[in-house]
């Protein structure tokens, strides 16, 4: 579980009743009006701009950004320097038991390509080509929830304005006018909350998300083709560890 991701949404969150808890209360805070223009509205644009099927992963992407899938990047670079050991002592077939082991898919297929004798600009090709898929899919879960913060916003203006047109009609009487003033300023402050909160930040932390499975995918390939090539272990670790920042760098043969 990403610490920062979890303490920062329960401190916005925490912060924001606090404050309102010691003025008026929270009570006067909740207004299902706005609650219904602002988070219906919201989701009903969701479902217009994306798939079906992206709208019922939505969740799902969501608790990636709280609990991300978590790559040792160390432990991966000892485990190719293994494998690049034991090919270069006994060939590249010697890895068919640990291939089968194998719980990385990524490094799985692309061992599995190397062991079954496939020439290395093939492997490369389609592995490349698995990892730009990849991304792009993720892009895609990107993107709904950087445009639900837009639309978040958006939905707030569009109630703030009913809210005024509600008030403007209702200037004769005095006692429409707060509620009808309530909904134009909740609107507004719901979209601002939920696009900044669930919206704008879960995009932001998913796109990093994805870098990093793009970076660990990168390190993979470049440890496959080095295995395929027979290079020295010591030098396939040297490759490798130009991937992490010098202060994560650790070595085998020191």
């Amino acid at each position: 579980m990403d610490l920062g991701t979890v303490i920062g949404f329960v401190l916005i969150l925490g912060l924001l009743a606090g404050a309102m808890a010691m003025g008026v209360g929270i009570g006067p805070y909740i207004d299902i009006p706005s609650v219904l223009i602002v988070f219906g509205g919201s989701i009903g644009a969701l479902m217009i701009g994306f798939k079906m099927e992206q709208m019922k992963k939505f969740f799902t992407v969501f608790m990636i950004a709280i609990k991300p899938p978590h790559e040792d990047l160390n432990a991966l670079i000892e485990k190719l320097v293994e494998y690049a050991t034991n090919a270069r002592r006994d060939g590249i077939l010697a890895l068919e038991g640990a291939v089968a082991n194998e719980a990385n898919l990524f490094l799985k297929g692309g061992l599995q390509m190397a062991v079954d004798g496939h020439e290395p600009d093939t492997i490369r090709e389609l592995l490349e080509i698995e990892m730009e898929q990849t991304s792009i899919r993720h892009k895609g879960n990107i993107a709904m929830f950087d445009q639900l913060g837009s639309f978040a916003g958006a939905m707030g203006m569009i109630g703030t304005l009913i809210g005024l047109v509600a008030m403007l009609l209702n200037m004769a009487d005095p006692s429409a006018i707060g509620p009808s003033m309530a909904v134009a300023l909740l609107t507004t402050f719901y979209g601002s909350l939920l696009g900044n909160t669930m919206g704008a930040p879960t995009a932001n932390i998913l796109g990093i998300r994805n870098d990093e499975e793009t970076l660990v995918k990168s390190l993979i390939l470049e440890g496959i083709m080095s295995i395929q090539a027979g290079d020295n272990p010591r030098t396939l670790e040297d490759k490798l560890n130009s991937f992490l920042p010098p202060s994560q760098r650790k070595s085998q043969f020191n």
